[in-house]
């Protein structure tokens, strides 16, 4: 029985669950998104979720921290430069857990987990609203810029009948 054990061990002993979170989280840090079963991915969330909320501030200590977790540099590095500026201001929920059905080879259920930040289709459909926004205010700016462009209209002519009266002399 389970009773109030909360750690899915992932049928692995504690070093090598530890290592393989600690790669799959330097693989999500570094590729914004990964491919693997549910289970691992649900383990994974658990894992690379504090790292990052450390990350949020760039101190010695924290960036210790990590690297005590993650043991990769450069994993380290791109977290606390990039990531970490992506989710300045998100109070939690930097991943998200997308199912993919199930594996050819042995049926297992598959997911994709990512960093929510860096995907660009969630994150376009609130550049979509805010084009809306713009395009009202548009509208009210094309009648403003009609008026000085019917005032240029007729300049122009004048412009062209100088320089064809300057060419015929």
């Amino acid at each position: 029985m389970r009773h109030g054990k909360k750690v899915n061990h992932l049928s692995r002993q504690s070093g090598h669950r530890k290592s393989m979170l600690a790669n799959m989280a330097c693989s999500l840090i570094e590729h914004k998104r990964i491919n693997t079963t549910v289970a691992k991915a649900k383990a994974l969330k658990v894992f690379v979720e504090p790292l990052i909320t450390k990350s949020k501030e760039d101190s010695t200590h924290n960036r210790r921290i990590v690297f005590s977790y993650l043991r990769n540099k450069y994993a380290v590095t791109e977290l606390f430069r990039d990531v970490a500026a992506k989710v300045g201001d998100r109070p939690g929920g930097y991943t998200r857990i997308i199912k993919l059905g199930n594996r050819l080879g042995d049926n297992a259920d598959m997911a994709m987990i990512e960093l929510v930040d860096f995907n660009e289709l969630y994150n376009g459909g609130k550049k979509e609203e805010k084009k809306a926004k713009s395009r009202r205010g548009g509208k009210a700016k094309k009648a403003e810029t009609a008026a000085p462009a019917a005032e240029a209209a007729p300049e122009a002519p004048q412009a062209s009948t100088e320089e064809s009266a300057e060419n015929a002399e």
